[in-house]
């Protein structure tokens, strides 16, 4: 994990399903542990969604807090 991924996930929109044009960061935990089951898509998007998932999991979403108030 780095810096500039944290960042992304408060940039970063879902481009299709349910939740299109909600901010990465802002996904329901049952969302991303739907595709922690099926598989995250590839690329750039699925690494995104698998971090989110991780610190949505292990209660760390509060990282995200002091560059949400940044933006």
């Amino acid at each position: 994990m780095n810096h500039t991924h944290l960042e992304l996930l408060l940039i970063r929109e879902m481009p299709f399903g349910k939740y299109k044009g909600r901010l990465i960061a802002d996904l329901p935990g049952q969302y991303l542990n739907w595709f922690a089951r099926e598989g995250f898509p590839p690329g750039e998007l699925g690494q995104l969604l698998a971090l989110m998932h991780e610190l949505d999991h292990n209660g760390l979403s509060s990282l995200l807090d002091p560059l949400r108030e940044r933006k």
